[in-house]
């Protein structure tokens, strides 16, 4: 492993890289390079605190950046007790990317295959390889939206490497299949996009002119991609946030014909920096099975007799046809959508566990829906949830309040 340490305001900071195998069930295999990046609180640099990975959502997102004392918000009350490992997921960040380059070179059964070992499963091996090269006995892991899917694959196979488990907004269904997940996820979609229109009434009547505009229009934009209606409905990814309907309103109070409203779509709906989200996305949801479009499938009647009506977080086969910086991964995201998943959750150890844990459930999560997370922590012996309407999916973004609560329920002080 290599390492390199330096210093930002108030942080004491340690860059890894480590190589790992594609496939942590052969580790004479072809590898990946790992990045990591460990942070300590400046005056803390000498003591041994214990520690914290994060798991970041997405799938496909890297770990975030501490660019500055607030750039994080809940990393003040994680280094109050922790020294914190960012990890950035394989095919994100500073880890081996799978990018266009892995996409024009192999073949697509080939790019399918590596694809593949991009799920919960690899993640949390890549994990324990960094504690073994770190020589940690046992650390606590933090995830958050998809990071908490991995921090439940953590659970199920390696529970003797951790001394605490924290879980925000990211409880995954273990006995649910894939079409009724989405048909839960839809129902919460319809619900926001209704109650954002009951708030914002003329946004109603511009989402229904532009869809009518680029149904009969030609119009493109910025990066060369036909803004076209299906995107236009992707723009309600966003409702599952704190600010997200604040965020849509500002977005589609501009002028439609105006650089800024193009540019600003376009940002909302990008997937070409990230492409490892679309690819694999439906995948978190098997444990087991396959996913054979879910998203496309399960799409409720309610979608054909009102235009307005937005999607959420919702992968389509059309978005690897007409979203350019998707395109080179066509023919492996459907060979990815018939393939028969292993199971990332062993629902025998889930039920024996004996690891301090607690996690947050957002009674209005459009990603996780509540009824399976909290189905989902009644199977997990000692695990602790806390219930609210306070916060949307991204509350651990908040500030100190919902690690901090996590912290307490774990630790039995609340």
């Amino acid at each position: 492993m290599e390492s390199r340490t330096y210093r930002q305001p108030g942080f004491a900071v340690t860059e890894h890289i480590l190589s790992v195998p594609l496939d942590a069930t052969r580790p004479d295999g072809s590898t990946v390079e790992l990045f990591a990046r460990e942070v300590v609180a400046a005056d803390d640099e000498r003591k041994g605190r214990p520690w914290l990975v994060f798991l970041a959502g997405g799938p496909g997102f890297e770990a975030p950046r501490p660019s500055g004392p607030g750039a994080i918000p809940w990393m003040r009350r994680a280094l109050a007790d922790f020294r914190v490992l960012l990890l950035d997921q394989r095919g994100t960040g500073r880890s081996t990317p799978v990018g266009l380059g892995d996409a024009s070179g192999p073949a697509p059964d080939d790019l399918a295959e590596r694809l593949a070992h991009h799920r919960a499963d690899m993640i949390v091996a890549d994990a324990e390889a960094f504690r073994r090269a770190l020589g940690v006995e046992r650390w606590s892991v933090l995830g958050q939206s998809f990071g908490g899917f991995c921090t439940l694959a953590y659970l199920s196979t390696f529970p003797e490497s951790l001394s605490g488990a924290f879980i925000a907004g990211g409880l995954p269904p273990l006995d649910h299949d894939i079409d009724a997940v989405y048909a839960a996820t839809y129902a919460s979609t319809i619900d926001k996009t209704r109650r954002h229109y009951a708030r914002y009434p003329q946004d109603r009547v511009r989402m229904e002119a532009l869809v009518e505009r680029v149904t009969s229009e030609d119009v493109r934009l910025p990066g060369g991609d036909r803004l076209t209606h299906a995107r236009l409905r992707q723009l309600g990814i966003m409702l599952g946030m704190g600010d997200g309907s604040e965020r849509l309103h500002h977005i589609l109070e501009l002028p439609t014909d105006s650089p800024a409203f193009l540019h600003d779509v376009e940002r909302a709906s990008a997937f070409a920096r990230n492409p490892l989200y679309a690819v694999v996305h439906e995948s978190c949801y098997a444990s087991g099975g396959t996913t054979r479009w879910a998203a496309e499938r399960c799409m409720p009647d309610e979608y054909a007799v009102d235009p307005a009506l937005l999607t959420g977080e919702h992968i389509f086969p059309w978005m690897f046809e007409e979203i350019a910086g998707l395109a080179p991964f066509r023919e492996a995201a459907h060979l990815l959508a018939e393939r028969p998943w292993n199971r990332l959750y062993d629902v025998e150890t889930l039920a024996a566990n004996t690891v301090p844990c607690a996690a947050a459930v957002y009674v209005d999560d459009m990603y996780v829906p509540q009824r399976f997370s909290i189905q989902t922590a009644q199977q997990i012996q000692g695990m602790r949830t806390w219930t609210t309407n306070e916060f949307e999916h991204d509350g651990l973004d908040s500030g100190d309040v919902v690690l901090d609560r996590l912290i307490a329920l774990s630790r039995g002080l609340v």
